[in-house]
């Protein structure tokens, strides 16, 4: 069947309405992940034989009004609009986004009627839209949705209601599997730009100890820094045990390889070979990048997200960030592609700050575990605590220095807190999925590409030689001059940061402050390649330029206050 033959149908709505549940629900699919007819908003596409759903990134009125309108004037004009909006705000969804599809051939959904006892308002809503426009309105639970028997093709007509405007008696009732919302798509009307009558409540969620005042922020930025303990843990209790016995079970294999010719050789079995680094990819980083993958889709199926953006996002504001953005920053931590990539939904005034933390503070999959294991090889792994805090710290203060003025507006406002629920693990994987599918399709393959270049330039010597010229400069972060080659590495991959323990390093023989430094100069000099590429992709190769340039002078000065005042004080 070609792509003309589907039925398109986009969905629109904001953040945590249960799009993307009625997306599975109404497909069965997998989505992919694609730009909206050529605009810089990136959607998750679901597809059967004839149809095909569009999940667009949800609203935030303050920050991506402008980038919404530009999403939806490249689509095409015969491709139906269904508004996602949620019962227990429904007046002010309807009142934000009918202005944004006005004409619009479209049809309502309404979610979370589950939270709503007092329903007669929303008839009257719901009847009004049904009435005077013609526009179908189903109330369904997005959780339970399920898909049609049969091929998916439209089951059961269009609901309707009684002159009197009361509704039939498939209202409240929720849809239990797709017939009712398929029906609405078939016999969508004219979207109006309003409505005249309103439900005239809005449900808020309880409070939870992460809100309030003063500990709110605490515990929120506790909640954050959880999958990086995870992370710790895994690499203390299990990745250490298993990377001998996955690298034993190598040894074959690198010897068999290291008896090939000179070049292939070390492509395969040198220092920097893809068979000598496998042990660190499946045992170190991509677990690593799981852990954070499946806990951050357990809080974004939660609802768990949305309240601690909506806690931390004042503390954030003042150093230019919003709640929103330090997720992607966290985001980053498990890998940086997926992180900035997800940058598309930011304000226009704070995307390229939010992408320049992620490349400066998010110490990603790579990077890490990396780091955990130099700790461990100088018996010091305590040194993640405090590493952690200086990373935040600095973060921080990068950002706030680097930040536009109008990103600290108190227009950036977090749209509305969010009802909290147990995550179902379908839901689980399907947030997962995205930042797994991003690593393997894009982080992997460049991988394996520096992978090999970094052996060929170190079966040359180059690297050697790079070291020995940057040298000298490492006195002046009293570190001995084998740390130049880590550095060096790490600015092009980050996993170079576990040359540091090497012997020929001499990190063994370091203070804590000074494998600090090193660990610390070598994670934040520069970002990279892969998220260098990722960035100018995404942005462009100007934005990069600049943005390695401010970052090398920002860590070299870290990284300099960090030696001297460790050095005084210890």
């Amino acid at each position: 069947m070609t792509e003309g033959d589907r039925e398109r149908v986009v969905l629109i709505g904001k953040e945590s309405v249960g799009k993307s549940a009625i997306a599975t629900g109404l497909t069965g699919a997998a989505p992919t992940s694609e730009n909206v007819a050529g605009s810089t908003i990136t959607s998750e596409r679901y597809r059967t034989d004839d149809l095909e759903v569009v999940d667009t990134p949800g609203i935030t009125l303050e920050a991506d009004t402008r980038t919404t309108r530009e999403a939806l004037g490249r689509l095409e004009r015969v491709e139906t609009v269904v508004l996602v909006v949620p019962a227990t705000d429904l007046d002010r969804d309807l009142a934000d986004l009918l202005p944004l599809v006005r004409g619009r051939t479209g049809a309502v959904i309404v979610t979370h009627w589950d939270r709503v006892t007092a329903v007669d308002a929303s008839r009257g809503v719901i009847a009004d839209l049904e009435a005077d426009p013609g526009v179908p309105v189903v109330p369904v639970d997005a959780r339970t949705l399920t898909r049609v028997a049969g091929d998916g093709g439209v089951q059961g007509g269009r609901q309707r209601t009684d002159p009197d405007g009361a509704v039939t008696a498939a209202h409240p009732a929720p849809a239990a599997d797709g017939r009712g919302v398929l029906a609405a798509i078939q016999h969508a009307g004219e979207l109006p730009g309003e409505t005249a009558v309103q439900a005239g409540w809005r449900i808020e969620p309880p409070e939870r100890t992460f809100e309030r005042p003063y500990l709110g922020p605490v515990a929120s930025a506790c909640l954050l820094v959880l999958p990086a303990a995870i992370a710790v843990w895994f690499a203390n209790t299990v990745a250490g045990e298993l990377d001998p016995l996955v690298g034993g079970a190598l040894e074959p294999l690198i010897g068999l390889a290291e008896t090939l010719p000179g070049p292939l050789a070390a492509v395969l079995a040198g220092d920097y070979g893809l068979l000598s680094m496998g042990p660190f990819l499946f045992v170190w980083a991509l677990p690593t990048m799981l852990i954070f993958a499946l806990v951050m889709g357990a809080y974004s199926a939660s609802g768990l997200t949305m309240r601690v953006t909506t806690a931390l996002h004042p503390v954030m504001r003042r150093v230019g960030l919003t709640g929103r953005d330090l997720v992607r920053v966290v985001m980053g931590f498990g890998c940086n592609v997926p992180a900035v990539t997800s940058t598309r939904g930011c304000s226009d005034c704070t995307r390229c700050t939010t992408i320049s933390a992620i490349s400066f503070g998010s110490a990603c999959s790579y990077q890490f575990p990396a780091t955990l294991a130099v700790f461990a090889a100088v018996g010091m792994p305590w040194l993640v605590g405090p590493y952690l805090a200086i990373l935040v710290a600095t973060t921080l203060i990068y950002v706030r220095l680097i930040a536009p003025a109008e990103a600290r507006a108190a227009g950036l406002a977090v749209d509305r807190r969010t009802f909290l629920e147990w995550p179902r693990p379908a839901a689980i994987l399907r947030e997962a999925r995205r930042s797994l599918a991003s690593f393997v399709a894009t982080a992997l393959p460049v991988f394996a590409g520096l992978c090999v270049a970094a052996a060929l330039l170190d079966y040359a010597g180059a690297l050697e030689r790079f070291g020995t010229v940057l040298g000298p400069a490492m006195a002046a972060f009293a570190l001995p001059a084998e740390a130049a080659l880590p550095v060096v590495l790490a600015a092009v991959r980050k996993d170079g940061i576990a040359l540091l323990t090497a012997d020929s390093t001499g990190v063994a023989a370091l203070s804590p402050v000074e494998v600090l430094v090193a660990v610390y100069l070598a994670g934040v000099l520069l970002p990279c390649l892969v998220t260098a590429i990722t960035i100018a992709r995404e942005v462009s190769t100007r934005f990069v330029a600049a943005m390695l340039v401010r970052q090398a002078a920002a860590a070299s000065g870290f990284a300099l206050v960090i030696a001297w005042v460790g050095r005084l004080l210890f």
